[in-house]
């Protein structure tokens, strides 16, 4: 159940931005613009990106490229598992079916 919005203040490359945000999601907020700020300050100190704007696109890029890796990890692995489960079942059933009188 989502809160009620409520005004949330996050700091992003030295400047305020306040945000409204249901109650309940203010912390996740909050990590997220750390995450974001943190990526940012990253791309500020390689040097190669020099307006706010393009920080902000580059560092969303990156952000994204990082969240489709893992997502695709994830759906790797879980179709590994469900491999494997699907081999145990069927060693599970000739088991059963081989005590079966």
């Amino acid at each position: 159940m989502s809160g009620k919005p409520i005004p949330v203040t996050l700091r992003i490359l030295d400047r305020e931005y306040v945000v409204a945000c249901p109650e309940d999601e203010k912390e996740t907020l909050i990590a997220s613009a750390k995450y974001l700020n943190q990526k940012v300050q990253e791309v500020r100190e390689g040097g190669k990106v020099v307006s706010t704007e393009r920080m902000v696109v580059v560092s969303a890029l990156n952000i994204i490229h990082e969240y489709l890796q893992y997502k695709q990890q994830q759906e790797e692995q879980t179709q590994l598992l469900n491999s494997q489960m699907t081999g145990l079942q069927e060693k599970i059933e000739l088991a059963l079916n081989r005590l079966k009188p």
